[in-house]
């Protein structure tokens, strides 16, 4: 029949040497396709009678040597570790059976003997890392590979060992307690964490224990609560307390792990200090010319607290310069601030004397018994003397003046007195940057000040004067007031339409119709407001055209007066507008409109007002407008076609492409003959240049000359001497200025050159021309001395028989 079987139950990793196999056959339930399921019931076997039937139905279900498989961590064998045993029913132990292991750490970790299900560790285990695998087994038929067993899973359990000591994973740790804070008081509880097994043993139980900080400290050896045990610590005394804390697994016996941290535990401050005055009595001075505001000096009442147990707050309690002068606390509420409240004058009070006090604003009710945290000082301040400006008997004067006031009318009179015993004369002026325009003069003894310039509102509003007034006999003494002077408007500019214009009305407008609005503009700003009337001229009150209404809310319509336009009769109308206000003196204007006749939709619209389309004369035809343009093209042709020959620019004297050409020599393959030899070049074309009509001089006209590179400069030196040295040296300045303008010729700044080849330098002139005014001959053995650079003309003169012909 069917059964289901669980075998060899192993209760753990280390009683693999009592291995039992227990076979539990229990009873399967049936269906026409087979058993319906089975399970484990209970260790006892029930008797089963089997019909035919269910004998052809029979099947073999799996066998395992199986359950949980328990083995410890941190196996530290050579050889691996034996885990368990794994083995089939239908194993005979002929080798048939293969079995195969899958899952977590298959082949890595865990390998299994194919033949025989035994189950090794290859690999060192930590249950801190895994604290257990999934496995699954297989039985298979080593020859065909079918497999005998469905897969199965099962399970291996990692064993806990104490390997692991407890560690502080938030320390080092940072805390704060009051100072003065009573015996017990919690100041921060620390905490290890074990990473053993808490369920296995006492592998993960910790107990603490303080190795430094005491007396000052204590801590719970359970829950790692750290507690003051010293009563009164004093910040000001000592302010910072390291504490090392140990935590021990295995509850704190023999042979457990330990680990440490550091908890830095700072004494925070509390007002237990009263302040006190550095002084009992402060001397200090101040100018009287100091103004409002101005600081006299600081105090200080120290406390030994810190934050905002030292804040202080001070006040003037008594003395005669209470009402005068005033204390505040600096932004760091530590020091008393003294000002002047009140303007100082040393010659009706010279001294005063402060009675201040300074309190704590943040006050500890327990620590009240200690005093009142208050303190008291005297400040005594002296007031000195100094030479003061001139002093108006007003902050600032306010002057209104109508726009129409006349030159010199006295707008106000400014006075101002030296206020020292001396009491010096004052003069008056004006800041002339207060008063660009001049419009004001000042008296400069009396102050009175007056107007020069007739004001106009319009322009300018506002009149603001700067008044100076300056002590004689100390010019440096100098004050100023400002005198603000009013500009009040007077009824003095007309009104006159304000835009549009020129507007327009349409040739299918009918009697009546509104073409514009029109309205006034005027700069003057009367008290009640702008009243504008209009009419039309006196001229045009008849006009047929059109009409005006007035709205009487300063705003005026113009209306047709007739229908029937058209732009063949009249196309501009011109409509003058009489406007005036209604102020005294009344002002008047008159302003044109010019009306406009368009042809428009019927929507309005304006299509043209155009009275015809421009259009070419008739006796001008095509063929004339044709003729006319061919003109002009020929025209422009000729203009093209001279520049063009004006830009035209002659060979170059030399052009060489094909080398690299400097300064040349021009070298003929015939002996020359001398001056004689004319057919060489003209030579009193080189004398005398302005007798030369072609710009490239004369050449041989049997062959070409050859250019070679001479050198890297000639210098171009005038030779002072007689009349041909000039003309040949104005020569060669129009030969190189027509080189420098020739675009073909060779980029570089030289010139080739007869007469003076290598002047001034050390080699002077290698020219044959002039040669007849020396009566020594030349002689050129020298050359060789000269170098690599005069090599070739060494070799060329060097061959040469002394009755040889020049070369040049």
């Amino acid at each position: 029949g069917f059964t289901c079987a669980r075998y060899t139950y192993q209760a753990g990793g280390a009683l693999s040497d009592n291995l039992q196999l227990i076979s539990l056959m229990l009873p399967c339930g049936f269906s026409e396709s087979g058993p319906a399921g089975c399970g484990p019931k209970s260790l006892s076997c029930s008797p089963l009678r089997l019909s035919q039937k269910h004998l052809l139905l029979q099947r073999v279900k799996r066998g395992w040597v199986w359950n949980q498989f328990f083995v410890l961590e941190e196996y530290t064998g050579l050889e691996p570790l034996y885990i368990g045993k794994l083995h089939s029913d239908m194993d005979k132990g002929d080798g048939s059976i293969k079995y195969i292991l899958t899952g977590e750490g298959a082949g890595s970790t865990f390998t299994i003997d194919d033949g025989t299900g035994d189950i090794h560790a290859i690999q060192r285990l930590d249950r801190e890392v895994k604290s257990q695998y999934v496995l699954r087994a297989q039985a298979r038929n080593r020859l065909t590979d079918r497999p005998l067993e469905p897969e199965s899973e099962f399970i291996v359990k990692i064993q806990d060992i104490n390997d692991n000591e407890p560690k502080f994973l938030d320390g080092p740790y940072q805390a704060s307690v009051p100072e003065m804070s009573k015996i017990g008081t919690s100041v921060i509880q620390v905490t290890a964490t074990d990473a053993d097994d808490p369920t296995y043993g006492n592998s993960a139980r910790v107990v603490y224990s303080i190795l430094e900080g005491q007396p000052y400290f204590s801590v719970d050896a359970k829950t790692g609560v750290v507690r003051v045990s010293l009563a009164d610590m004093d910040r000001e005394t000592r302010e910072n307390y390291t504490v090392v804390i140990q935590a021990k697994d295995m509850g704190g016996q023999l042979g457990g792990l330990a680990g440490t941290t550091t908890v830095n535990i700072t004494l925070s401050d509390v007002n237990d200090n009263p302040p006190m005055f550095d002084q009992r009595l402060y001397q200090m001075s101040v100018p009287e010319s100091a103004p409002v505001g101005s600081v006299v000096g600081r105090i200080w009442a120290r406390d030994r607290d810190i934050g905002v147990n030292a804040e202080m707050k001070y006040s003037i309690i008594d003395g005669d310069g209470r009402d005068t002068f005033d204390i505040s606390t600096d932004p760091t509420n530590l020091f008393g601030i003294i000002t002047v409240k009140k303007p100082l004058n040393f010659e009706s009070k010279p001294s005063y004397t402060l009675k201040v006090e300074g309190t704590n604003t943040h006050l500890d009710p327990s620590f009240r018994h200690r005093g009142n945290f208050k303190d008291v000082t005297i400040v005594h301040v002296s007031v000195e003397d100094v030479d003061e400006p001139p002093l108006f008997d007003q902050p600032a004067y306010y002057v209104e003046l109508p726009e129409d006031a006349e030159i010199g009318t006295v707008v106000k009179m400014v006075s101002a007195r030296d206020p020292d015993s001396a009491n010096n004369t004052v003069r008056y002026s004006i800041e002339r940057s207060s008063d660009p325009e001049k419009f004001f003069y000042i008296e400069i003894t009396s102050g009175s000040l007056m107007t020069v310039r007739l004001l106009d509102r319009e322009e300018i509003g506002w009149h603001n004067i700067t008044v100076l007034a300056m002590e004689m006999n100390n010019p440096t003494q100098i004050s100023s007031v400002t005198v603000a002077v009013k500009v009040l408007d007077v009824n003095d500019n007309p009104p006159s339409l304000a835009h549009y214009m020129d507007t327009y009305v349409c040739e299918n407008a009918k009697a009546g119709q509104l073409i514009q609005t029109v309205t006034a503009v005027d700069p003057d700003d009367p008290l009640g407001g702008q009243h504008f009337y209009y009419s039309l001229a006196p001229e045009a009150a008849n006009n047929p055209n059109f009409t005006l209404r007035d709205n009487q809310d300063n705003t005026a319509w113009i209306l047709t007066r007739r229908g029937g336009w058209s732009q063949q009769d009249q196309t501009v109308f011109y409509l003058p507008v009489f406007v005036s206000d209604g102020e005294q003196p009344v002002q008047t204007s008159t302003s044109t409109l010019t009306v406009r006749l368009c042809s428009c939709d019927h929507e309005g619209n304006v299509m043209t007002c155009n009275a015809e389309a421009y259009s070419l004369p008739a006796s001008l035809s095509k063929g004339a407008l044709i003729a006319i343009l061919a003109c002009i093209f020929v025209l422009l042709v000729m203009i093209l076609l001279m520049l063009s020959l004006r830009s035209h620019r002659k060979k170059p004297y030399l052009c060489d492409e094909e080398e690299n050409v400097h300064e040349n020599i021009v070298r003929y393959d015939d002996e020359g003959g001398g001056e004689e030899d004319t057919e060489a070049f003209d030579i009193a074309a080189m004398w005398n240049p302005r007798e030369v009509h072609h710009p490239l001089g004369k050449v041989r006209k049997d062959m070409l000359p050859e250019i070679e590179s001479l050198s890297r400069y000639v210098p171009q030196v005038c030779v002072v001497g007689g009349g041909g040295d000039s003309n040949v040296h104005g020569y060669v300045l129009a030969k190189l200025l027509e080189a420098d303008m020739d675009p073909c010729a060779p980029p570089y700044d030289s010139l080739q050159t007869y007469a003076y080849e290598g002047e001034g330098s050390v080699a002077e002139s290698l020219s044959s021309l002039q040669s007849g005014a020396s009566n020594t001959d030349h002689e050129y053995d020298y050359l060789n001395d000269w170098g690599p650079r005069f090599k070739k003309l060494a070799e060329m003169y060097g061959v040469l028989e002394t009755n040889s012909p020049p070369m040049w």
